[in-house]
């Protein structure tokens, strides 16, 4: 009888060993499935390099395990997580406003630029060059108040759709960047956009498109003044020298508003080289990802022959420091969630 408990006791001993290592085992099996599922619109073999880098510097026995705190990824816009093509988005946005706002600024008439624009004829803009295109910001994004301003983007957000897709703009935003921002918060990454385009025209929208909150945005920027007006505090855009938030101007901003070399960075063109090689710089195992825009068909193919999101010496410094080149028609397997 004594012997036959004894039996029993190690069966069960064994049983339950058994039964710790299977479920063991399908933890880790339900994770890698997490993962896939994760990053389901990319192709298998960048998913694995992004997640093996993940992997890694979250393990804390790992000699590359980098702590949350420092867990900072940071994120191009216009090209990276939506289309810079055929022209940037918040310029369609400015032409808009500055329509919005001409019946009660006559003054508009009087400029050759601007009432080309609203005549529907950019080629004042475009043989101006800079100058006119930095009149057409002045005029649609200056002399508002925030309150204003913000209405005004988020009117447009919530109406104008893209020529192409035929959606609204904030909704063609490309799947994958989606499902890696989310991938990296749910691994306690902390994601901010660095981007070329307007600060103020990005915070209206960017926390519904991709989960990023207003404080966690940097962009370009002009001047501001504060009153109190009728007892109550208001925030006014104005005119003066722009903060140009592009080349050297990113880590340049993210200096001054991050605080933090960031171990992860996402871009699409050389004006988020210096951008990356700051991210490469860090003293964590770091990891760059660079857009290449090459599917026609189901977005825009474009590099070096582009107003707006020329790669090339980007591409270059990526194969000396093993960047991660995503080449958009082969690594997406979905572009938009309406594919």
């Amino acid at each position: 009888m004594k012997k036959f408990f004894i039996y029993l006791v190690l069966a069960a001993s064994i049983n339950a060993c058994t039964t710790k290592d299977n479920a063991h085992l399908n933890k880790a099996e339900d994770v890698e499935a997490k993962d896939q599922m994760a990053l389901s619109s990319w192709s298998d073999s960048t998913r694995q390099l992004i997640e093996a880098w993940v992997k890694d510097v979250t393990d804390t026995s790992s000699p590359n395990f980098i702590p949350v705190p420092d867990r900072i990824a940071v994120f191009d816009n216009d090209g990276t997580l939506w289309p810079e093509q055929p022209v940037p988005n918040q310029l369609i946005f400015a032409i808009a406003n500055l329509k919005a706002l001409a019946p009660t600024h006559p003054e508009f008439q009087k400029d050759q630029v601007l009432k080309g624009i609203l005549d529907g004829d950019l080629s004042p803009m475009k043989k101006a060059g800079e100058i006119g295109f930095l009149k057409l910001l002045a005029a649609s994004h200056t002399n508002q108040t925030e309150d204003a301003f913000n209405l005004a983007v988020r009117n447009w957000a919530d109406t104008a759709r893209d020529a192409k897709f035929h959606k609204l703009y904030k909704e063609v935003i490309y799947l994958p960047m989606v499902e890696l921002l989310n991938y990296l918060r749910a691994n306690e990454f902390k994601t901010f956009i660095v981007s070329g385009g307007g600060v103020d025209f990005m915070r209206v929208w960017t926390e519904e498109a991709y989960g990023i909150p207003p404080y966690q945005v940097i962009g370009s920027y002009a001047a501001v003044k504060y009153d109190v007006v009728d007892g109550k505090p208001v925030i006014t855009k104005t005119a003066g020298s722009p903060y140009v938030d592009d080349k050297a101007g990113k880590p340049q901003a993210i200096h001054q508003f991050i605080g933090k070399v960031p171990v992860f960075c996402g871009g699409n063109s050389d004006g988020d080289q210096a951008m990356m090689q700051y991210t490469s710089g860090s003293k964590y195992k770091s990891m760059c990802v660079i857009l290449h825009h090459t599917d026609a068909t189901r977005e825009y193919e474009y590099d070096l022959k582009t107003l707006s999101g020329h790669l090339e010496t980007a591409l270059v410094e990526a194969k000396e420091k093993n960047w991660l080149v995503v080449d958009m028609k082969k690594d997406f397997k979905r572009i938009f969630s309406f594919d």
